[in-house]
């Protein structure tokens, strides 16, 4: 019975000792010791260029969000897994110059029509320098994945809010405000944009 008693306190300490040891190397992990024993870091890079494109889109408008996007996956058996995010994101309006052909632009008289492609949106992202997770809750099995899928929802709504936050007309009037001196001064003429619908 001693025998028994003996070998179960060895055990129980044995366990306590390497739980403590863990504990220890954790500490020493997460800590700057370990820092003074590292040489530097060495990364490699081989950069392959892998398509040139010709860009001609006139950016006239950026409009700059910040919003706080709650997304919530719902799950079948475990409670579902919420994620707050603190999101920054950039939407720009354009004018796709490269699609202008010599029938859109027209004299009549002293005067110069020039039909413009319809504006759009060239692009909408998130700054993820400028964004956060906020918390996220009951994400016991892939947080990763229901942070990302936050991510893209809240770029979908970046790129919603610019809409609706009349990004196409704002990108209508900048065009006029700075194409039409420009395109006065360098043709000594009066200017008239329009847009094709």
């Amino acid at each position: 019975m001693s025998r028994l008693l003996n070998t179960l306190l060895r055990l129980f300490l044995i366990a306590i000792l390497v739980a403590g040891l863990i504990a220890i190397w954790e500490q020493i992990r997460g800590s700057d010791m370990m820092s003074r024993f590292r040489r530097g870091d060495v990364t490699t890079q081989r950069a392959v260029l892998k398509e040139v494109t010709a860009l001609g889109k006139l950016e006239l408008v950026s409009y700059t969000f910040k919003d706080i996007v709650e997304h919530e996956q719902v799950n079948t058996f475990l409670p579902n897994a919420n994620a707050v995010l603190i999101v920054e994101g950039q939407a720009t309006g354009c004018v796709d110059l490269t699609r202008i052909k010599a029938e859109d632009i027209q004299t009549a008289g002293d005067s110069i029509i020039i039909q413009l492609p319809k504006p759009e949106l060239c692009s909408w992202k998130i700054n993820h320098d400028r964004s956060r997770v906020y918390d996220t809750r009951f994400s016991f099995l892939d947080q990763s994945q229901l942070v990302s899928d936050a991510y893209k929802e809240a770029e979908r709504q970046i790129r919603q809010s610019a809409l609706s936050g009349g990004i196409l007309d704002q990108t209508r009037q900048n065009a006029d405000r700075i194409l039409k001196p420009l395109l006065e001064r360098i043709s000594g003429r009066k200017v008239r944009l329009t847009f094709q619908s």
